[in-house]
C-alpha cells in the first residue's frame, strides 16, 4: 500500500519524553469485526463487536487486560519501594464499560484491586501509588470516570 500524501491532524505534546522504553505496534483492518495483528506477530487476534456472536475480542476487553497487566506492574514497583510485600495471589479485575450519552460515546472504567492478606493501609498505599505512576491510568485521569476498589 502506498501513502501518497500524509495530513497530520493532531500533534499535541503533552509530556517531554526522555526515552522510549518501548513502542507496540498493532495494525487493525476491518475495526471492531476484523483483525489486530502486531508487527512483532506476537498478537494475531480476531475482533468482535461486543455482543455479537463472533469468538473475537474487543476494543474494550484489549484496554482491560493491558491496563489490568501495567496496574499490576506499577503496584509490585510501588511495593517494592516502600518494603512492602504483596501476596502472591494478588489480582486486578478491570471492567471498561462504552457507554453513551447525549454527547456521544464514552468508555468508563472500573478497577478491582485484590490483595488478600494485606493490612488495608498498607493495600491503599499500593494502590494509590500504582494509580499515580500506572501508564495506563495517566493516559485516562480526567479523561473517562474511573473507580478504584481495593478488596484485602
Amino acid at each position: 500500500m502506498e501513502l501518497n500524501t500524509i495530513q497530520e491532524v493532531e500533534n499535541t505534546t503533552v509530556i517531554n519524553i526522555n526515552k522510549v522504553l518501548y513502542s507496540g505496534n498493532v495494525i487493525v483492518t476491518g475495526g471492531r469485526n476484523g483483525e489486530a495483528k502486531s508487527s512483532d506477530g506476537k498478537l494475531d487476534i480476531e475482533l468482535t463487536s461486543p455482543g455479537s456472536k463472533g469468538n473475537g475480542t474487543n476494543p474494550e476487553q484489549l484496554l482491560a487486560a493491558g491496563w489490568s497487566a501495567c496496574f499490576i506492574g506499577a503496584m509490585h514497583l510501588g511495593a517494592s519501594k516502600a518494603g512492602i510485600t504483596l501476596p502472591q495471589d494478588l489480582s486486578v479485575n478491570t471492567s471498561v464499560d462504552l457507554a453513551t450519552n447525549d454527547d456521544g460515546f464514552f468508555l468508563q472504567a472500573h478497577l478491582q484491586i485484590l490483595l488478600p492478606g494485606l493490612a488495608i493501609d498498607e493495600a491503599r498505599k499500593v494502590v494509590e501509588t500504582a494509580h499515580a505512576t500506572c501508564p495506563y491510568s495517566k493516559a485516562t485521569r480526567g479523561n473517562i470516570n474511573v473507580k478504584i476498589d481495593v478488596v484485602v
